[in-house]
C-alpha cells in the first residue's frame, strides 16, 4: 500500500467567502486513514467554515474535494454522511426536548418503514455510552441535562454512526480532565481502526499529546502544513498569531480588600449542600473540580437561576436576598453563563444590542430609549475589548467565539458590577484572546471588583485564581493556595486523594 492508497480525503485550494470577507484562502488538507490530525488557529482563521465546508454544510466557491481520489460535489450534509463523515459542531445539533437515546440516533433511527424500535435504539444507546464510560440514561430528556453532558451525548452521536471521518470542533471545552481522558482514548481506538479524524481545538498540550500531525491556519490559510508544524506550544502560538507570547498565563496579584461577597450555609433543592465562602475585592477565587461537581450550581445559585432554600448571602457586609437574576444584577453581580449560546446570546440582535441589554434603564427615557448614547456605550467597549468592529452593526452569529465571549464580558462590564461569576470564561476561544481575558480579570481586580472563575483548565484555574476553592458532591470540601493545590486534588478531591494513598 502506498502513502497515497492511505488518503481517505484531500482537499485542493478551497477557496470560501461570505461577502467581502475571505474565510478561507486556497486551503489544502489531507486526512489519512489511522491518523489523528489536528487543526489549529486563532478564532476567526477559517478552522470552522473548513469543516463546515467537508462537512458539506457550506459549498466552497472554487477548489476540488477528493473522497479515495475522485473528486466529488458535497451539496448537503446528507452527502458527507453517505460517505462516512460524522461531525461534532462547537454549536451543538441536539434537540433539547428528545431523549439522549432518539438525539443519538436522529434521522437514521432504527426499525421497519414507519414502525420505530425503540427498544433497540435504547439498547444501543446503553452501548454507546457504556463505550464512553458514561452513566446517563437513554431516556433521559436532553434539554435536562448539564452543559457537559450534552456534549457527551453530541460526541456519542458521532462515535455511534461508525464513521470513516471523524471532526471534532472544540470537542473539549466543557468536559473535566477524566472525560477528555475517555474520549482521547475512544479517538485513539479509532484511529486503530482505520478512521481518520480532525480534530480542532485551542487547548494546545491536547493537539500535541493526541495528534499525529498538525496544520496551523492564520487568516484564512495554512501556514504550517501537517508534517512540517514542529511538536512545540510556544512554537504553535507563535505561528497562530504571527508572533511569540511572553505568557500564556499573565496575573497580577493585586491587593486584596475587604470581603465583598460572604456565602454561609448555602443549599438548593438541586444539589448544593453547606455552601460558605468569602470573595474579597481585588481577589480571583477559583472554583475547581470534576464534571457535575457543583461548580456551575454555585454561580446559577447566587445569580438567581437555581433556588436558594437554605443559608445568606452577603454583598458588601448587607443580607441580600436573590431569587431572580434581576436582583443578582441589582446587587452588583454578573454571571458569565458556561453555554453562550443557550443561556447568554440573543441571536436575533447585533454585538452592540447584546452589550447593552442587561443595563436598558441607562438608556430609558420613558417612552423612548436613547439609541445614540446605546451606540456609543457599546463601541466604546467594543473598542476597549478590541472586539471585531462588524459587531457594531452585524448580527452575533457572524463573529467568532471569541468575539462573542467579548461581547458577553463587555454586557457585564456595562452594568457597573462588582462581584464577576466568569463560568468557563475561555471555552473554546483562541490562545490570544485568552490572554486578552486574563488581563481584563487583572483589570477587574486592581479596580477592586471580586471575581469568581469557575474552569475546567487546571492550569488556566491555578495559574488565575488567588484562591481555589475545591468542590465535590455540591459541597466545598477545602479552600487553599494554587500552590497547595494538585491536579489529583481537582480530579478527585482531597478526601478520595487521601483513601487513595
Amino acid at each position: 500500500m502506498t502513502e497515497n492508497d492511505d488518503v481517505i480525503w484531500e482537499l485542493r485550494d478551497l477557496r470560501k467567502t461570505f461577502g467581502p470577507v475571505v474565510a478561507n484562502d486556497n486551503v489544502s488538507l489531507i486526512l489519512r486513514r489511522g491518523q489523528i490530525h489536528g487543526l489549529v488557529g486563532e478564532n476567526g482563521c477559517g478552522k470552522s467554515t473548513l469543516i463546515r465546508t467537508l462537512s458539506g454544510a457550506h459549498q466552497a466557491d472554487s477548489g476540488i474535494i477528493l473522497h479515495n481520489g475522485a473528486a466529488v460535489a458535497l451539496r448537503g450534509t446528507p452527502d458527507a454522511r453517505a460517505l462516512g463523515i460524522a461531525t461534532v459542531f462547537q454549536e451543538f445539533s441536539l434537540v433539547p426536548g428528545m431523549t439522549m437515546a432518539e438525539n443519538i440516533f436522529l434521522g437514521r433511527w432504527p426499525g421497519r418503514l414507519f414502525a420505530v424500535d425503540w427498544r433497540a435504539m435504547r439498547e444501543e444507546a446503553r452501548r454507546v455510552m457504556a463505550e464512553l464510560e458514561l452513566d446517563i440514561s437513554p431516556d433521559a430528556v436532553l434539554g435536562e441535562l448539564p452543559v457537559a453532558q450534552q456534549q457527551l451525548v453530541e460526541i456519542a452521536k458521532a462515535m455511534a454512526a461508525g464513521a470513516s471521518v471523524i471532526m471534532l470542533d472544540e470537542p473539549t471545552t466543557a468536559l473535566g480532565v477524566t472525560e477528555i481522558e475517555h474520549l482521547h482514548a475512544l479517538l485513539r481506538r479509532a484511529r486503530s481502526n482505520g478512521a481518520a479524524v480532525l480534530y480542532i481545538s485551542h487547548r494546545l498540550d491536547e493537539v500535541v499529546d493526541l495528534c499525529d500531525v498538525i496544520t496551523v491556519m492564520r487568516n484564512g490559510r495554512v501556514v504550517s502544513a501537517a508534517g512540517e508544524t514542529p511538536r512545540d506550544v510556544p512554537a504553535i502560538i507563535a505561528l497562530m498569531i504571527g508572533k511569540e507570547v511572553d505568557e500564556q498565563y499573565p496575573k497580577l496579584h493585586a491587593t486584596r480588600g475587604e470581603p465583598l461577597l460572604e456565602v454561609c450555609g448555602l443549599s438548593t433543592g438541586r444539589g448544593l449542600s453547606n455552601v460558605s465562602f468569602t470573595l474579597h475585592r481585588g481577589e480571583v477565587l477559583g472554583l475547581g473540580g470534576t464534571l457535575g461537581s457543583g461548580r456551575s450550581a454555585i454561580g446559577r445559585a447566587l445569580f438567581g437561576v437555581e433556588t436558594v432554600v437554605e443559608g445568606e448571602i452577603r454583598v458588601r457586609g448587607a443580607a441580600t436576598r436573590i431569587r431572580h437574576p434581576s436582583e443578582a444584577i441589582a446587587a452588583g453581580i454578573a454571571l458569565l453563563t458556561e453555554n453562550r449560546n443557550a443561556d447568554g446570546l440573543f441571536f436575533n440582535f447585533t454585538g452592540s444590542e447584546n452589550i447593552t441589554v442587561a443595563s436598558l434603564n441607562d438608556f430609558d427615557h420613558g417612552l423612548w430609549l436613547d439609541l445614540k448614547l446605546e451606540r456609543r456605550v457599546s463601541n466604546e467597549l467594543i473598542g476597549r475589548l478590541q472586539v471585531n468592529r462588524m459587531a457594531e452593526s452585524e448580527m452575533i452569529d457572524r463573529l467568532s467565539g471569541g468575539n462573542q465571549q467579548k461581547i458577553l464580558i463587555a454586557r457585564w462590564l456595562n452594568t457597573k458590577a462588582d462581584i464577576f461569576i466568569l463560568d468557563e470564561p475561555t471555552k473554546g476561544i483562541d490562545v490570544g484572546t485568552k490572554v486578552a481575558i486574563y488581563r481584563l480579570i487583572n483589570e477587574l481586580t486592581a479596580s477592586g471588583k471580586g471575581v469568581i472563575l469557575i474552569s475546567s483548565d487546571d492550569k488556566e484555574l491555578l495559574a488565575i485564581s488567588d484562591r481555589v476553592a475545591i468542590v465535590r458532591r455540591g459541597r466545598i470540601l477545602r479552600i487553599a493556595e494554587p500552590k497547595d493545590v494538585t491536579k489529583a486534588d481537582l480530579l478527585t478531591g482531597p478526601e478520595e486523594t487521601q483513601r487513595a494513598a
